[in-house]
């Protein structure tokens, strides 16, 4: 076998191995073994340029190169369905049905309502050639390269055996499967928890997550998010069956992964008891659902419904309640962030809730507290529904002890007992002493290393924490004073101690701006760092910056301007920055950033949009914020033009018109800030 055959039949195995994982669950080889056959495909196809292939197995690993989304038009528009809530609802809908059909019988094929983002998927001779996002149902955006990524989502469609009697019908040359993609509860709470140990926002539930990922610009953070999809209608011209649920049945024979839990009935009652059951059963599912789809089964049937103008009249969502349990409120603790903010979090007896064990919900702030006027020992609602996150939605007043006490907000750190401030228009209370409060020292350290500040990613919250523990590190300049014989334990880790060492010593050459962001000032986010930076030009010029003078920039507000002077009046923050000079981190602009610096822009809010042919988008981005304009991510009546290069998306061309928002193409740009 010379080395094209076998890639050829490497790619046709890793197909079938990857289906036989993803979408049977009946995987019939090991990891390593997989890992070891995609190695092989990979070296050669490096070899071998002409034989590239999208659909190759080695494709779904993504790409680091941002994409511009293409806007385009469905071929069958994709309408939303009704939604319903209750039982009388479906009975109205069921009747509405048998005297569209004149009497006629039919079937309704129920289905599971996935909670996750409707998508499109177009297969031309058996391969993945287009998936295009729900969008307004008449327009979505091309994700094709990020869909490709998700493992049950078939590449290459394997064609059934002629010689096999039971091999189901031939797939036709061009047709359309629809259904939802979906971030599994397992990957959701494992995101959540790192974004929570980084201290970033969590995602609401899973639903967010997997839209929030699918419109990723890098392929390959979307593959790294191991995403799952479940098809759950079928389009085209010479479809296998006249039958909904058939025809389903046929596609998951082709390779496509269709729920197990569809049924077909033909009376009401086997309707209601359909709902029913999976009312409970579905919290044992992998993934979030938040209701029950109920369709007319023939295809005939459904044509002659017909649609309403928003959506099909054969087909209807019932949604399923939140659920909310009661449970006894014991006690409350108080969390501290990285910036000093104190979290209260509600301790309960603990209870089932959507299929998993509640014992603490987070209560936000004192004025939430105080919206429900908690006392310890209330019998308290919690709520999930389509939320990970469990909160608090109510009190039961007539459950409450006669000697139950009202939860008051303490005056002082839970940690290192200073005495709480609230800045005024904050709603959190906050400790101040962020030099020597444990959890912020460390927190401030973590946000130092983070990948957008000094981006050390040798390091990790786990050993910040070692190192702290240790007192190899009791603040961030403490970092550059680490040796690899400091770090290197018994002496079996001098690979990893190097590596530690070494990516300290990189970060020197973050350029300024992060250099402000990574110092942890309280308010002070990425942007407002650029901001910072390139209008003072250096650390002593911003340590020295008055407060009108901090609020006369566009962004910096009072309460952030306060909070600047506050950290550059701190003693310890000073040595701190003078031990970082002195180790030579960057603390001005650069000649060359200095050079393209401008105030051309200033003021004004550009969108941008399209495919560029002399800078890439980030390029562009980074040129706006030096001629002192401002990125904005969505068309409103405050943006000053869009700058629009090929194929603009055709919804952000209509509401620019719509607005009198004014386009500048690529050329045109490059001439008002030349």
């Amino acid at each position: 076998m010379n080395e094209i055959q076998r890639i050829e039949q490497l790619r046709k195995e890793l197909h079938e191995h990857n289906y036989r994982y993803y979408v049977l669950n009946q995987p019939t080889i090991g990891d390593q073994e997989f890992d070891f056959m995609m190695h092989e495909l990979q070296d050669l196809e490096a070899k071998h340029p002409e034989m590239a292939d999208p659909n190759s197995p080695t494709q779904r690993v993504g790409s680091d190169l941002n994409a511009e989304f293409r806007q385009v038009e469905h071929k069958y528009p994709m309408l939303s369905l009704a939604n319903t809530y209750n039982e009388q609802d479906v009975a109205d809908w069921y009747e509405s049905v048998k005297k569209g059909l004149a009497g006629e019988d039919f079937e309704v094929c129920c289905e599971m309502k996935y909670d996750g983002l409707s998508i499109s998927l177009t297969y031309v001779d058996g391969k993945l050639t287009q998936a295009v996002t729900r969008g307004d149902g008449v327009h979505g955006d091309d994700v094709t390269a990020n869909v490709k990524t998700i493992r049950s989502i078939p590449l290459v469609l394997t064609p059934p055996a002629s010689d096999d009697l039971f091999a189901a019908p031939a797939y036709p040359s061009e047709f359309e499967i629809r259904g939802e993609i979906l971030m599994p509860w397992s990957v959701f709470e494992r995101l959540n928890k790192e974004r929570e140990e980084a201290e970033e926002p969590l995602f609401a539930n899973p639903r967010n997550a997997a839209s929030g990922t699918l419109k990723s610009q890098k392929s390959s953070l979307v593959a790294s998010r191991q995403l799952d999809a479940y098809l759950y209608y079928l389009l085209g011209e010479e479809l296998p069956a006249e039958g909904h649920f058939e025809n389903l049945e046929v596609a998951r024979q082709w390779g496509f992964k269709i729920s197990e839990g569809m049924k077909k009935v033909k009376t009401l009652q086997q309707i209601y008891d359909f709902i029913n059951y999976w009312d409970t059963e579905r919290k044992k599912l992998p993934v979030a659902t938040d209701g029950i789809v109920l369709k007319v089964n023939s295809l005939r049937q459904q044509r002659a419904l017909g649609f309403t103008a928003k959506s099909p009249r054969w087909a209807i969502a019932y949604k399923f309640k939140a659920e909310r349990v009661c449970t006894r409120l014991n006690e409350v603790t108080y969390q501290v962030g990285r910036t000093g903010a104190i979290t209260p979090v509600a301790n309960m007896d603990p209870v089932q809730l959507a299929g998993t064990t509640v014992k603490r919900a987070t209560l936000n702030n004192e004025d939430f507290i105080k919206s429900f006027d908690l006392h310890i020992g209330d019998y308290v609602y919690v709520e999930k529904g389509g939320e990970i996150i469990p909160k608090i939605v109510g009190v039961d007043i007539d459950q409450r002890p006669i000697i139950a006490q009202p939860v008051e907000f303490i005056k002082r750190c839970p940690e290192c007992g200073t005495p709480l401030v609230r800045y005024e228009g904050e709603a959190a209370w906050y400790c101040p002493n962020d030099s020597g409060c444990p959890p912020q020292i460390k927190g401030r350290i973590e946000h130092f290393i983070a990948r957008k500040a000094m981006n050390i990613d040798s390091l990790g919250p786990e050993t910040v924490d070692d190192y702290y523990r240790h007192h190899l590190i009791n603040n961030i300049a403490d970092l550059y004073d680490i040796d690899v014989q400091q770090i290197n334990g018994d002496g079996s880790r001098t690979k990893s101690a190097q590596r530690v060492v070494n990516g300290i010593a990189a970060s020197k050459e973050v350029p300024f701006e992060r250099v402000v962001f990574a110092l942890g000032i309280r308010f002070v986010g990425e942007t407002s760092a650029k901001l910072l930076a390139r209008h003072f030009k250096n650390i002593d010029a911003l340590m020295h910056a008055g407060i009108e003078e901090l609020q006369e920039i566009e962004g910096i507000g009072e309460v952030m301007a306060k909070s600047i002077i506050t950290y550059f009046h701190n003693e310890e923050n000073l040595k701190i920055i003078e031990r970082l000079r002195a180790y030579g981190l960057q603390m001005e602009l650069s000649e060359a950033q200095t050079a393209n610096v401008s105030d051309k822009l200033a003021g004004q809010s550009v969108v941008i949009s399209g495919v560029f042919a002399h800078h890439s988008r980030d390029e562009y981005k980074a040129i706006i914020e030096q001629n002192g304009g401002k990125n904005v991510g969505s068309i409103s009546s405050k943006t000053s033009f869009i700058l629009a290069g090929e194929n603009m998306g055709p919804s952000k061309l209509q509401k620019a018109e719509k607005l009198g928002i004014r386009i500048v193409s690529e050329e045109e740009f490059i001439e008002m800030i030349q």
